[in-house]
């Protein structure tokens, strides 16, 4: 991959690639699971064989039956059971000193997430890196339906030079394609390594790897 400075933009993703909540995720899932009786979910391999976009398959792999119980109801449940646990969710290892690196290179940063749009800015002014990013765009609602038309909406944005998306599911890269991006996708979030791996694109392990390739003089 180009080494850091060919970048005029970093697109983050959130959710598993900057924040590392890939328990605090389950453990909300897993209330609304539990409170109906429903298998839970109890490894990070069971998790991965059932994650998707859109998220509505996802609770579907799950068992929901959205002709009994609205998806809609489900997310405000699942929401409410994430916030009561989030502030246990820390950055992931070597997040901040990279996107300390991305800014004293003067290279622009901004997140796009499927998290709700409040609910983004306080966990990142909450994290303390809300600084860092030109732009923060979350959707409008709680659904965390597809990031793709985030992404083609804010494209003009981001028109000025080579833009890199940093994330960790099988969507960030289809996120990617849609702006034309380099993509890197990390391991240990939302997606399993194997299932990235399939995909034929850029991954890195951890934080220390992908930066190591960023500065890469024979990158």
């Amino acid at each position: 991959m180009p080494k850091i400075d060919a970048y005029r933009t970093v697109i983050w993703d959130f959710n598993g690639t900057l924040l590392d909540d890939l328990w605090i995720g389950i453990g909300a899932i897993n209330a609304l699971l539990g409170r109906r009786g429903m298998p839970t979910i109890d490894s990070s391999d069971a998790y991965h064989e059932l994650f998707c976009f859109p998220i509505e398959e996802y609770y579907r792999r799950l068992g929901f039956d959205f002709s009994r119980e609205p998806y809609e109801v489900l997310a405000v449940e699942w929401v409410r059971e994430y916030r009561a646990i989030e502030k246990s969710a820390a950055l992931r290892d070597g997040a901040r000193r990279l996107l300390s690196l991305f800014r004293e290179r003067g290279i622009r940063q901004a997140v796009i997430s499927a998290t709700e749009q409040t609910m983004l800015h306080e966990q990142l002014e909450a994290l303390g890196i809300l600084s860092y990013f030109e732009c923060v765009i979350g959707r409008g609602d709680i659904y965390a339906s597809d990031k793709v038309a985030l992404a083609k909406a804010n494209a003009e944005r981001f028109s000025d030079g080579r833009v890199l998306v940093i994330g960790d599911t099988v969507h960030d890269l289809e996120m990617a394609r849609a702006l034309s991006a380099d993509a890197i996708l990390l391991e240990g979030g939302h997606s399993s390594a194997r299932a990235l791996a399939a995909l034929g694109c850029e991954i890195a392990s951890d934080f220390a790897t992908l930066e190591g390739r960023l500065l890469d003089a024979n990158a």
